[in-house]
């Protein structure tokens, strides 16, 4: 009688489903992830597996070696949640929420590394799996995250790009993670656009609002018509770019009765290439230096890379269909679409095959305050007896499908080291206003 993966994820159903009761009601942001990997560390140690920590970050892998020579594969799970403070189950003091479902995700994980623990699982497999709880994944908090890079805690604001260049990664040829999702079947669908990251730094003088305002100059108008001029490109972007801008203001000025001489925005320009992504960020970045320069102040643009967009590789695709296929009670769709959320699995999709699909299971808008796991079965365990499938399918028969699917897969880049290179040539800070002599020179 064979090994049964999906007998195997049963047996564990209550470690799976407190796990992901806990995570849900201990919301933390990324980089901010200390009682979840805490967690997961602890759960992951009392199934006898031994931890590489990131240390001075949340989040950890472990390496399973089979013994048997073959392929690597990396399973993920993502620890952080997002901000939504009007959620009813948002932290009181922070606003965060599991309005993503990564609660879900790092429930499914658990639930695999307890399954692989079961003896025979490893029987019919070859090569090493890789287990990953990963931190970050959702782009936000960037003034955060800009002074853990400044401090030298972080290169990248993405949890796995700093994986990936931390060389957490090294060794892998396959990444996979499932995502959770609204509705009752698991999906998959093309890929996704990507994005880069920008924090804008308006720059006035103070001046007595009421006194003397005409001493200062007003960096809140300066940052309303830069937002009002990005509102006037969007019909200069093209449909086919799937470009997204979306500003928001985070700090508007210190006091009613003085002129505001700093305004921070924070925005991402999304969009289906790099190259469509560089041409959207110079056009946006034209805008709000002419803002600036209509009211003689300034503005700091930094510029920061976000995540690559995703292509999800077709011949994984197809080992999400097959692998669903096995589990007939949960139906399966695939869409050929290209989604306009982001993800730093676009990041590894640019140098191996990767695959981003879907579990089902919850309900609500996802990002918003009524988003919940209403299906933890379908959400956890199914999603757990899923990833396990493919598992098994990449690395049984001496791992035949897995080597098929590396030796088919042209990568975007030749090496992490070409990829770094090419995102990194987006970062760029600093004033973009020179003033001298009645003249100014702008640098976009």
């Amino acid at each position: 009688m064979s090994f049964s993966y999906q007998t195997a994820v049963d047996k564990y159903r209550k470690l799976i489903l407190d796990a992901e009761d806990y995570i849900w009601a201990n919301p933390e942001t990324g980089y901010r992830e200390v009682k979840t990997s805490k967690y997961m560390e602890d759960a992951f140690e009392s199934l006898g597996y031994e931890l590489i920590r990131a240390g001075n970050i949340p989040g950890f892998y472990t390496v399973i070696d089979t013994g048997r020579e073959g392929p690597e594969v990396l399973i993920l799970g993502e620890l952080d949640s997002l901000i939504c403070a009007d959620h009813p189950d948002a932290d009181k003091e922070t606003g965060a929420v599991h309005c993503c479902g990564h609660s879900a995700q790092c429930a499914a994980l658990l639930g695999i590394a307890a399954a692989l623990k079961e003896p025979g699982a490893l029987d019919g497999l070859c090569g090493r799996i890789r287990l990953c709880a990963v931190p970050a994944e959702e782009l936000i908090e960037i003034e955060y995250r800009k002074e853990l890079a400044k401090k030298g805690i972080i290169r990248y604001f993405g949890g796995k790009t700093e994986f990936l260049w931390r060389g957490y990664f090294d060794g892998v040829d396959i990444a996979l993670m499932v995502h959770t999702t609204v509705g009752d079947s698991f999906a998959s669908r093309r890929g996704a656009i990507g994005c880069m990251s920008k924090r804008i730094v308006y720059k006035g003088i103070s001046a007595h609002a009421g006194g003397s305002p005409w001493n200062g100059v007003n960096a809140l108008y300066a940052a309303n018509l830069g937002l009002s001029a990005i509102n006037s490109l969007r019909e200069t972007f093209k449909e086919a770019d799937r470009i997204r801008v979306h500003p928001i203001i985070t700090s508007g000025g210190n006091a009613v009765n003085a002129i505001p001489d700093k305004v921070v925005l924070e925005s991402y320009i999304r969009g289906n290439t790099f190259e469509a992504i560089h041409d959207a960020n110079k056009k946006v970045n034209r805008a709000l230096c002419g803002a600036a320069l209509s009211l003689g102040a300034n503005v700091d643009i930094q510029d920061t890379p976000g995540y690559a967009p995703l292509t999800n590789a077709p011949a994984m695709i197809d080992l999400v269909r097959d692998a669903a296929a096995k589990i007939p009670d949960v139906p399966y769709e695939h869409s050929d679409a290209i989604g306009t959320g982001c993800t730093d699995m676009g990041d590894l999709s640019c140098i191996m095959p990767s695959i981003h699909p879907y579990a089902p299971g919850a309900t609500g808008t996802s990002h918003g305050s009524n988003y919940k796991i209403a299906n933890p079965e379908l959400a956890c365990v199914a999603s757990a007896k899923w990833q396990l499938e493919m598992l098994s399918l990449l690395l049984s028969d001496g791992g035949k499908r897995a080597k098929e699917i590396i030796e088919g897969f042209t990568p975007a880049f030749a090496s992490k080291e070409e990829y770094f290179d090419c995102i990194d040539s987006f970062t760029r800070s600093g004033d973009r206003i020179t003033y001298s002599s009645g003249t100014a020179n702008i640098s976009l």
